[in-house]
C-alpha cells in the first residue's frame, strides 16, 4: 500500500514535506502485528487483492482477473478457490497480495508460511501447485511442492500447511516486511481439472504456543435490528486470543459459524436479513494455533422493522461506539483507525468523538456518569500530553502522552488543524458539563486551561504574517513551511484563533489568511482545485444547475463542510461573501447531482448512493470529488449521511441504501467501514476516526442543533461571529 497521502492536496503538500518517511523510533515503539495476506473478503464474488492469471491450453478460474471468494471457509465467513487445469502446453499463476492496513507495519517475527487448504476430492500430489512469494524488490524467489509440505490432508477437510521461510527465502535475509504476496503457480502437468481451496494465509513463528485457552467468552448481549443482530462480550486482553468465532442458530439448534473478529473488538454484527424466530448465538476463542474453546452461553434477539428514528438512532449509536469501548484505553481519546495501530490517537479525530460521547450522552446510549468518568480521563491525560506552545501533535502515544510522528520525523511537533479540531469538541465539552458538583467544575476549569494555553498567535510564525501556519518542530521550526489558505476543513482553525482569549490573531486574517484574494492564495488554490474557478476564493459559477458563491472547483470534497461545521453553526456564521449554511447546502447538493449524473457510469451511483469525499481507498487514501479527475469511483458513507442538515430526504435515501443493500459488506460494530467501491468490488476492511463520528454528530445537529448550540453557546465564540462580522 502507498504511504497516506493524508486528506487532501493541502495534507499531500504535508506528507511531501515530510519526505514521506517514518522516522525509525516511531516504527520501532509501535506493537507488532501478524502479517496476514488472507483471512476473509468483505466482498461476495471475487478478492479485489489477488491476481489470476493463466496462459496456453492450461486454465484458473477467475472473475475479472481476480481469484474467487468460496463460501466454505476455515475461518468463517469465506476463503479462496483454486479451479485449475495445468497443461504443458501453458501456465497459471495466483497471487495473493499483502495489504496494508494504515499503521499495521511492523510484524512479528515469523518462520514460517502458514494457510489451511481444503481438498474438494482425492488429488494426487503431482497435481498439487507450486508455492513461491513476491518482493517489493526485483528478487525471484524459489518456488516450492505444495505436495512436499502436506501429507495428510484428506478430501473434505481443513488440513494446515506450514512452510519453513528459510525454502522460500533461501540465502536471502527473511524480511517478511518486503513480502508483498504468496503466489500459487501451475506445478506439474495434469489432464484433469482440480479444485481446492486456500484459508487464513499468514506468516507465523515457528515454534507452538502451547498454553491452552481455559477460559470461555462472556457473551454479553444480543440485540436485534432491522436487518442485523449485535453480539457482544466482555472485552478479553489474553494476549493468546487470536480471534472470537461466532456462531448462529436459526432454529435454536443447529449452530455454524458465521465470522470471527478480533479480540480488540467487543461485539460483531451479523447481518441476518429480516428473519421470523429468534436468532440464536454462542461464542469461542480462538487461540495462535487455531485451538477452540468451549462455547460461551447462548443468546438470541429478534429482528424487527424500523422507523426512520428509529434507523438514525441505531446508525449514532453504532458510529458512537468507535469512540466509546474503541478507544485507547488509558487516555479514552480516539484512535486513527480500526484495525491499526492501538495505542495512537489522533488528535482531530479525538475532537470530533467527544462530540460524539455528548451526543450518545444526551441520546441515552450511555448515562451522563459514564460520559463523566470518560472526560475525568479525557481532559487528564490531556493536561499532560505533549504540546507545542499549546498546540498538540497529530497524533499522541495514549500510554505516554508522547507525540509520535507518524507521518515523518519534521512531523514531530504542533498540528494547528488538528488541535483546533480537538478544540471544537473540548469547547462544545465544557458547555455540556454544567454542573455543579466537584467532577463537572474539574472538567470545565480544565478544558479552559487547554483552550487558554493554545498559542494561535504563535502559529502565525511572524507579527505581520497574514496567514496562520499548519505545523512549528521543536527542533526544526517552521520546515514544513504550510500556509493555511481556504476554501477547505481549516475555517475552524481561523475562527477559533480569533476567538481565542489569551492568544487571538486579528480578525482581519480571516479575509488575509483564510479568504486570501492574494496572488499567493490565488496559485495555491488553483493547484490544488486544478482549475482557476474559485482560485481568488469567490466562485459564483454553476455546477449542474446550482450557483456556487464560495468554494474551489465545484466545492471539493464533503468533508469542508463537515469537520468545521461539527460545532461551528453554518446558519449562524456569515461572511461578506455568503451564510454558509446556504453555501455548504450547494456544496452537498451538487455532490448529490454529480452522483445522480454519474458521468463516469461508475456502478451503483445515483440518488441513493453518493457522498464524495476523503477516506480509503483501494490503495490507499483519497479525498474524491465530483468531478471527472477527482472522481475515483469510490463512496463513502460519511459523505452523505453527515449532510444531514443540508439534504435531509437524500441522507436518508442513501442511508437506507447503504444499510439494506450494502450493509452486509458495509456496515459492521462501529458503524459504517470507510468506503465502497463497486466498480472493483471492494470496501475498506478499517473503520476511520475522522469519519464516523461525522455521521453521530452531524445527525444530531439535523435532529436537535445539539453541538451546534452547545459550541455556540460560548461567550468566545459569539465574540468571534461578530469580530469577524465587522471587518468588511
Amino acid at each position: 500500500m502507498i504511504i497516506d497521502v493524508e486528506r487532501y492536496a493541502l495534507l499531500k503538500l504535508k506528507l511531501l514535506a515530510a519526505a514521506l518517511v517514518f522516522s525509525i523510533a516511531a516504527v520501532s515503539a509501535q506493537e507488532l502485528h501478524d502479517k496476514i495476506f488472507f483471512e476473509n473478503s468483505l466482498m461476495d464474488g471475487n478478492y479485489y487483492y489477488s491476481q489470476a492469471e493463466y496462459r496456453g491450453t492450461s486454465w484458473l478460474k477467475n472473475v475479472q482477473g481476480k481469484l474467487p471468494v468460496a463460501e466454505t471457509a476455515f475461518t468463517p465467513g469465506n476463503s479462496l478457490e483454486l479451479n485449475y487445469k495445468s497443461s504443458e502446453e501453458g501456465f497459471w499463476s495466483a497471487a495473493i497480495q499483502y495489504h496494508e492496513l494504515r499503521g499495521r507495519d511492523a510484524f512479528k517475527e515469523a518462520d514460517d508460511l502458514s494457510f489451511w487448504i481444503y481438498l474438494d476430492g482425492a488429488i494426487p500430489s503431482d497435481a498439487l501447485p507450486l508455492v513461491s512469494l513476491s518482493l517489493s524488490e526485483s528478487f525471484k524467489f524459489e518456488s516450492v511442492k505444495l505436495a512436499d509440505y502436506i501429507s495428510n490432508a484428506s478430501p473434505k477437510t481443513w488440513t494446515r500447511v506450514r512452510i519453513p521461510l528459510s525454502a522460500l527465502f533461501k540465502e536471502r535475509n527473511k524480511d517478511i516486511a518486503k513480502v508483498e504476496a504468496v503466489i500459487f503457480s501451475q506445478g506439474t502437468a495434469f489432464k484433469n481439472e482440480v479444485r481446492l481451496l486456500i484459508d487464513q494465509v499468514e506468516f507465523v513463528p515457528g515454534a507452538s504456543i502451547m498454553m491452552a485457552l481455559e477460559k470461555v467468552p462472556q457473551l454479553t448481549s444480543a440485540k436485534g435490528y432491522e436487518q442485523h443482530v449485535d453480539v457482544t462480550w466482555q472485552k478479553e486482553t489474553n494476549s493468546f486470543v487470536k480471534y472470537i468465532k461466532i456462531y448462529r442458530s436459526l432454529n435454536g439448534k443447529d449452530f455454524i459459524p458465521v465470522g470471527i473478529q478480533y479480540p480488540q473488538l467487543s461485539g460483531y454484527t451479523d447481518f441476518t436479513g429480516p428473519q421470523s424466530a429468534p436468532v440464536s448465538y454462542k461464542l469461542t476463542y480462538i487461540d495462535q494455533n487455531y485451538h477452540e474453546t468451549n462455547f460461551s452461553e447462548v443468546m438470541s434477539a429478534n429482528t424487527h422493522a424500523m422507523t426512520d428514528d428509529e434507523l438514525l438512532d441505531m446508525i449514532q449509536q453504532s458510529n458512537f461506539r468507535y469512540y466509546w469501548d474503541g478507544c485507547e484505553p488509558n487516555s479514552g481519546l480516539a484512535l486513527e483507525n480500526i484495525p491499526g495501530r492501538t495505542t495512537m490517537i489522533a488528535t482531530g479525530a479525538s475532537g470530533f468523538g467527544i462530540m460524539a460521547i455528548i451526543t450518545a450522552a444526551k441520546r441515552g446510549f450511555i448515562s451522563r456518569e459514564q460520559a463523566v468518568e470518560r472526560f475525568l480521563r479525557i481532559t487528564d491525560f490531556l493536561s499532560k500530553a505533549d504540546r507545542f506552545h499549546g498546540v498538540f501533535p497529530h497524533f499522541l502515544d495514549g500510554t505516554t502522552g508522547k507525540v509520535v510522528p507518524f507521518f515523518g520525523n519534521r512531523d514531530n511537533g504542533g498540528d494547528l488543524v488538528e488541535t483546533s479540531f480537538l478544540m471544537q469538541g473540548l469547547l462544545a465539552a465544557r458547555q455540556y458539563f454544567n454542573g455543579k458538583d466537584t467532577n463537572e467544575t474539574q472538567i470545565r476549569n480544565t478544558i479552559t486551561k487547554l483552550w487558554n494555553e493554545v498559542e494561535w498567535d504563535w502559529y502565525r510564525r511572524t507579527k505581520d504574517s497574514d496567514f496562520l501556519f499548519w505545523h512549528w518542530s521543536p527542533d526544526q521550526a517552521w520546515v514544513i513551511n504550510h500556509k493555511l489558505i481556504g476554501w477547505n476543513e481549516t475555517m475552524i482553525t481561523y475562527f477559533l484563533a480569533i476567538a481565542s482569549p489569551t492568544h487571538s490573531v486579528p480578525a482581519s486574517m480571516y479575509y488575509s489568511g483564510w479568504a486570501s484574494q492574494s496572488a499567493e492564495a490565488a496559485i495555491y488554490r488553483a493547484n490544488w482545485g486544478q482549475t482557476t474557478d474559485g482560485a481568488s476564493y469567490i466562485n459564483g459559477n454553476t455546477y449542474h444547475g446550482i450557483e456556487l458563491p464560495v468554494g474551489v472547483s465545484n466545492g471539493g470534497p464533503l468533508f469542508f463542510v463537515h469537520y468545521s461545521f461539527l460545532g461551528l453553526n453554518p446558519h449562524q456564521f456569515n461572511d461578506k461573501y455568503v451564510n454558509y449554511f446556504e453555501n455548504n447546502k450547494r456544496i452537498a447538493e451538487i455532490n448529490l447531482r454529480y452522483c445522480i449524473e454519474n458521468p463516469l457510469k461508475h456502478k451503483g451511483y445515483g440518488g441513493d448512493f453518493w457522498g464524495l469525499t476523503a477516506s480509503d481507498g483501494v490503495s490507499y487514501y483519497t479525498a474524491d470529488e465530483p468531478n471527472v479527475k477527482g472522481d475515483k469511483g469510490k463512496l463513502t458513507a460519511t459523505g452523505a449521511l453527515a449532510s444531514f442538515p443540508y439534504t435531509p430526504e437524500a441522507s436518508m435515501q442513501a442511508l437506507k441504501n447503504y444499510y439494506r443493500t450494502y450493509g452486509k459488506y458495509l456496515y459492521g460494530y462501529y458503524g459504517f467501514r470507510d468506503a465502497i467501491d463497486l466498480d472493483n468490488n471492494w470496501c475498506s476492511p478499517i473503520y476511520m476516526g475522522l469519519n464516523q463520528a461525522p455521521i453521530t454528530v452531524m445527525i444530531e445537529n439535523y435532529r436537535s442543533n445539539l453541538l451546534w448550540d452547545l459550541f455556540m453557546a460560548n461567550p468566545e465564540v459569539q465574540g468571534a461571529v461578530k469580530k469577524i462580522s465587522s471587518v468588511r
